[in-house]
């Protein structure tokens, strides 16, 4: 038996970076290594469930596996999140062989559109970034007070 194909996307939020790796499977979803539900911190786990409550019964068609690394843990909830929507999108492409592939065309375009209307930076991803500190102050923009004027 031969492994299913699997594909790899990319994701970043802040400074948390996520890999996704996406196969034809039953519905498991792990991240590091640890299934989804046994995630700790309930708003992340929300968070990372979130564009695979909108694709609803195509989740139990792949297997997501996660490998996230660097920024607190909402960062790379954020990341996650990102990186399973725009697998689920990519994963429904159309291939050359469709028998590997559960999702035909017409099933991506309402994907799509489903996920950007509920958070348009599901897809695309959050372009915000810490601003970088500068002299003469503790921080990007805050300075030392005078006190003469």
């Amino acid at each position: 038996m031969t492994t299913p194909k699997t594909e790899i996307y990319f994701a970043t939020r802040k400074t948390a970076s996520a890999h996704v790796y996406i196969t034809k499977g039953k519905g498991k979803i792990r991240i590091n290594n640890i299934p989804v539900e046994m995630i700790p911190q309930e708003t992340a786990r929300e968070v990372i469930l979130a564009p695979l409550e909108i694709t609803g019964d195509l989740r139990d068609k792949i297997d997501i596996s996660v490998r996230v690394r660097g920024g607190g843990f909402m960062g790379q909830a954020s990341a996650a999140a990102t990186g399973i929507s725009r697998a689920l999108t990519g994963w429904t492409k159309s291939k050359k062989d469709p028998k590997d592939h559960p999702f035909p065309k017409s099933t991506r375009e309402d994907l799509r559109k489903r996920i950007t209307d509920f958070d348009k930076y599901l897809v695309s991803g959050d372009a915000r970034r810490k601003e970088p500190k500068k002299f003469g102050g503790p921080g990007a923009r805050r300075r030392k007070q005078k006190s003469y004027r």
